[in-house]
């Protein structure tokens, strides 16, 4: 029987069912995994630990005592803590250090009988839209060996695309879960802000950044975000709200439901394609009893440079602890103090982390606080009330994800403002804290994936859910 591709639903049958084990799924994926290292999804591949899980997971599914999702099989994103492993971050300077605590999503997703695999790859601490930034290497897309896979969670969905996993975590400060799902071809999610705890997630923009699922399916990411949502004292930003069941309210349709097209998200710019992929989407909802409007999407034009102003900011402020004086590498040649933190973070950091560092610095700096980052925070708060008057006239917004497919290895790595633009349709999210998702539409006619990004208000991941449960239905 071929086990790799099954969705969850059907593993958890033939576990039910004693046809398969969860240690004969676990081994098929690390014989997937060590035999497509040349993809270069992960960094580090928990063999024997992988197997130890899978066998206490058979053992409690014998005695009707298996968690909720027993024997799925994970990759985890490698700035997600998983005690006594590796937490790299992509990064030299943490390419020793080994985590002394459980995230609290791993804490839950072990809980509910999770087997984790391996870490996988990304651009270096989330900087990055192609994962070519990572200290390990670039990932590949499994769909195009040629294409990138997106950043900065990259290893995890070319992981999900290739087959190497059932499914796998991400986190997301721009569009790193979302964007590498639409060139994959898997569907990502990034929860609404405070909707996942983020104790143990390395910060990257600590008010932008989300934990999220990545899987081949709607419900396997419904399932996901179920265990991992929820309160947690742990964390200050999180959300106080109850968690619903996700996957039971999938198939509620969309008749007498109200669509928004935001008009300035279909400007110059996005692959005709792609558009053509979302209107059909669009016209799908409309012959099931939807309602389809569109709706101004204002300060679209300032939501890069304003997402890139904030987040480089909390990014020199977070990335200020690695100085080799606590963990992680420390440079082996200095006179004094000062001359040791130069050059751990000289040697330790990549080109991209170094330049959002020093803009950050930069605009955090006297006389061009007001000038900047203020401006940046008052442009966020706008684009939330934009968000606010949108999800009072519709239910849910779509639209692109990215203006094109994947693009070239090497294509953009000298052109750091043209890899920055590729963010343009998914950063507004994470401004304004709402969740979003991304799930295919299609393939282009190069053979590449194309992506639609579902956007719903605040804490209503139900409803996002329901609407991608039926365009995949009705799209594939």
């Amino acid at each position: 029987m071929d086990l790799i591709g099954l969705n969850y639903q059907t593993i958890r049958k033939l576990l039910l069912q004693q046809k398969i084990t969860s240690r004969q799924l676990t081994e098929k994926y690390l014989h997937n995994i060590n035999e497509g290292t040349e993809i270069n999804a992960f960094i580090s591949i928990f063999n024997e630990d992988a197997i130890c899980l899978a066998r206490e997971v058979d053992k409690k599914l014998l005695t009707g005592q298996a968690g909720i999702l027993a024997g799925m099989v994970l990759g985890i994103k490698d700035n997600i803590n998983i005690r006594d492993f590796r937490t790299t971050c992509g990064s030299k300077i943490l390419s020793n250090f080994i985590s002394p605590y459980n995230a609290t999503v791993i804490q839950k997703l072990k809980e509910a009988d999770c087997i984790f695999i391996g870490k996988t790859n990304m651009d270096e601490f989330g900087m990055g839209s192609s994962n070519e930034n990572s200290y390990f290497g670039p990932v590949q897309n499994p769909v195009s060996r040629s294409k990138v896979p997106g950043g900065s969670s990259g290893g995890s969905a070319a992981a999900v695309a290739a087959g190497l996993v059932t499914a796998s975590l991400g986190s997301d400060t721009g569009g790193s879960i979302r964007q590498p799902a639409a060139f994959c071809g898997v569907v990502g999610v990034k929860p609404t802000y405070g909707r996942v705890s983020r104790y143990g997630l390395v910060a990257y923009g600590s008010s932008l950044d989300q934990i999220g699922p990545i899987a081949s399916n709607v419900r396997d990411c419904a399932q996901i975000l179920e265990v991992i949502a929820g309160f947690d004292p742990k964390d200050a930003t999180s959300a106080n709200i109850a968690v619903p069941e996700y996957s039971k309210q999938l198939d509620r349709g969309v008749k007498g439901m109200v669509f928004g097209l935001p008009i300035d998200f279909f400007g110059e710019g996005l692959n005709s394609e792609i558009r053509m992929g979302i209107l059909k989407a669009a016209d799908i909802l409309k012959k099931h009893g939807a309602r389809v409007i569109s709706v101004p999407s204002k300060y679209m034009d300032f939501a890069v440079p304003a997402y890139y102003i904030i987040v480089t900011a909390e990014a020199s402020s977070n990335l200020a602890r690695f100085d080799g004086a606590r963990f992680g590498f420390r440079a082996e040649e200095f006179s004094d103090l000062e001359e040791m933190y130069v050059n751990t973070r000289t040697l330790g950091f990549g080109s991209e982390v170094k330049r959002r560092i020093m803009l950050g610095t930069f605009v955090l700096s006297g006389g061009y606080y007001e000038t900047y980052y203020q401006k940046a925070q008052k442009v966020r708060r706008l684009i939330k009330k934009s968000f606010d008057w949108a999800f009072q006239k519709c239910d849910c917004l779509l639209t692109p994800v990215v203006p094109t497919t994947a693009f070239g290895v090497g294509e953009k790595t000298h052109d750091p403002l043209s890899m920055y633009l590729s963010d343009i349709y998914t950063v507004s999210a994470n401004l304004a804290g709402i969740p979003a998702m991304s799930l295919p539409c299609g393939i282009d006619s190069s053979g590449l994936p194309m992506g639609i990004q579902i956007m719903a208000n605040h804490f209503d991941e139900a409803t996002m859910f329901q609407v991608a449960y039926f365009l995949e239905k009705h799209l594939t």
